[in-house]
């Protein structure tokens, strides 16, 4: 025995031995079902929200008012089908409500269950068109409002692109999550389209006007907490100052990522971590949180939705892809002396350098 052996190194060894192959042996995280169970839980938050008192309460102070008022300056055509629908709400508010409550409390828990996962995911994309025709007015498209300041086009539809690129697929290697459901070219295809319509909507309309910036803000101040009335004035006071500079900048960088799609991963990165902090900080000091905070609010609004989707296109390292594609396939097997040798090795505790 020399000086550096201990009766106790060679069962050490081998219980390290025995670590090692067990967690070799653990299926890597599945980051697609990750991404799933987070949209889940966003759809869990809007149901939630669904249900406050003031959703079931008649009038203009109710939902019904919130749902009339998306009709103001859309064409006739659009505004009629929201008035219809408003109108309905108003005479019967229980009625309509905790239905579109329960619809969203299905779709939530239905994605957490692998067994029901695609038929609620079928549901949410249904759901999500017709909440953002009738409940969102189209997302302020037709009225030049549709900023995403404040949201545009739309934080519902975000819901129905996530649900596609969500969609459950065995992995096959992909370069990233959302590629998995869609395949690498129509997912590079949507990622171009939403960054590209996003930095469209910084710039046209109210998107890049200083005082309708920063009255948005003002006008979301009301009934948060403290610390957020207080963020709200410095970001209405600087977009009223550099409202204009500001959606140039973020329609340069949504441009900038939907070109890094066709560019170098290490480019696609840096994009990804730009946006998700732009739009995390336009979720907090511009969107208040969605105004969850305010209790008068009926989903979280678009942030936690675009940075959700910017991040399933987050470039997955090869080496874990290989793990995972070894993970799905059966193991190989052995015959004659490399049988014999992993046996061999096996009994002796591990594998042998």
């Amino acid at each position: 025995m020399t000086l550096t052996e201990t009766p106790t190194s060679a069962p050490a060894a081998a219980m390290g031995r025995s670590k090692l192959s067990v967690e070799a042996a653990r299926p890597p995280r599945d980051l697609q079902r990750t991404f799933q169970l987070v949209l889940a839980t966003i759809w869990l938050l809007d149901a939630v929200l669904q249900i406050q008192p003031f959703m079931f309460t008649p009038g203009s102070q109710g939902f019904s008012g919130m749902l009339g008022s998306t009709a103001t300056g859309n064409p006739s055509w659009i505004a009629h089908t929201i008035t219809w629908n408003a109108s309905i709400v108003r005479h019967h508010p229980v009625l309509t409500n905790g239905p579109f409550a329960l619809i969203q409390f299905v779709i939530a828990f239905g994605i957490v269950s692998r067994r029901t996962c695609k038929a609620a995911l079928t549901l949410s994309i249904v759901w999500s068109v017709a909440v953002w025709w009738f409940g969102e007015g189209l997302g302020g498209v037709f009225l030049g409002s549709a900023t995403p300041f404040g949201g545009g086009p739309g934080g519902v539809l975000f819901y129905a692109v996530l649900a596609v690129l969500l969609w459950p697929r065995e992995p096959a290697g992909e370069p990233f999550v959302a590629a998995r459901a869609v395949g690498v070219g129509v997912a590079k295809a949507i990622w171009v389209a939403v960054w590209g319509l996003l930095a469209a909507l910084f710039l046209v309309g109210s998107g890049r006007q200083p005082k309708a910036l920063s009255g948005l803000v003002a006008g979301l101040s009301s009934g948060q907490p403290g610390w957020l009335v207080h963020l709200d004035r410095y970001s209405a006071a600087y977009l009223l100052h550099n409202g204009t500079t500001a959606a140039i900048v973020l329609a340069g960088l949504c441009a900038f990522a939907a070109a890094s799609a066709y560019l170098p991963s290490s480019v696609s990165q840096t994009a990804i971590v730009l946006v998700v902090v732009a739009f995390a900080v336009i979720w907090v000091a511009v969107q208040d949180l969605g105004g969850i905070l305010a209790g008068g609010a009926t989903d979280p609004n678009s942030g936690p939705l675009v940075i959700l989707l910017a991040l399933a296109y987050w470039p997955i390292d090869a080496q874990a892809r290989l793990q995972r594609q070894a993970s799905a396939d059966p193991p190989p097997v052995l015959g004659g002396r490399m049988a014999f040798t992993a046996r061999l090795a096996r009994s002796q505790g591990g594998l042998t350098p």
